[in-house]
């Protein structure tokens, strides 16, 4: 790709961190937004790296970052939802404000990011907006309500991109699997044998690995790049072949 211009949620940990890292090393200038200061020390990133703290689920504050991002470089080329929270509960243990929150951050903010992400690419001709769901769009674990509804909405919202604004814009999700993420850990950490838990989930994928995220903002760089020019308000899973496999001989 010729130098490019992206914005990136949650850029200061996980799959957005590793996207990050992704297209600085290939020599992009890189916009990151999160709530939490980002930590990109081990890349030289001199003057390809802005960090902006940003709420992404408040639109006053993503319309101001999208607005400065765009005063800087001129225009914007890809953006990358990543940003993204889990909750584990059931429809009956989920509280209203638990429930608001996981979609705020999870559907909200992408909605958001994207439109005022848009009129910019729509001026320049040309644009890719990436949405990084989950597995759980397609199957579900128990317990993650909130989480699997927000992520099986962005396959729709990432459609609704795609057919009301090509040919100029491409739009499409990603559904990893399983990622080395911290916010994994958490979830390892949360459960009462950690070591039973962890080998539990490695042996769901067909792989019998956890994806690590550089894996996933590898797919991500190919889909946003030139050579994708063709694949739009598709979904595309990065799940170590998680729940496609029926038990038994």
């Amino acid at each position: 790709m010729e130098k490019k211009v992206i914005v990136i949620t949650g850029a200061s940990s996980g799959i957005g961190r590793s996207c990050a890292i992704y297209f600085i090393e290939k020599g992009h200038y890189v916009v990151g937004l999160d709530v939490n200061e980002a930590a990109l020390d081990a890349v030289n990133v001199e003057d390809q790296f802005t960090f902006m703290k940003c709420d992404v689920s408040k639109e006053a504050e993503v319309k101001k970052c999208i607005g400065t991002t765009i005063e800087k470089y001129g225009d914007l080329d890809i953006l990358v939802n990543s940003a993204g929270i889990q909750r584990y509960s059931t429809v009956t243990e989920t509280t209203e404000e638990e429930w608001d929150l996981v979609m705020n951050v999870n559907l909200k903010s992408a909605f958001l990011c994207a439109k005022h992400a848009i009129p910019s690419m729509q001026k320049k001709g040309q644009g890719v907006v990436v949405n990084v769901s989950s597995v759980q769009a397609y199957i579900t674990q128990h317990r993650v309500a909130p989480y699997s509804t927000s992520k099986t909405a962005m396959l729709g919202l990432t459609r609704s991109i795609a057919v009301d604004y090509a040919p100029e814009i491409r739009c499409v999700a990603i559904c990893p699997g399983s990622v080395d993420t911290a916010m994994l850990q958490v979830a390892f950490d949360q459960a009462e044998d950690r070591d039973k838990t962890y080998n539990e989930v490695v042996d769901m994928h067909l792989m019998k690995r956890i994806c690590p995220p550089s894996e996933v903002a590898a797919l991500i760089g190919f889909l946003s790049g030139d050579d994708a020019g063709s694949i739009t308000g598709q979904s595309f899973r990065i799940d170590g072949g998680i729940g496609i496999s029926i038990p038994g001989n």
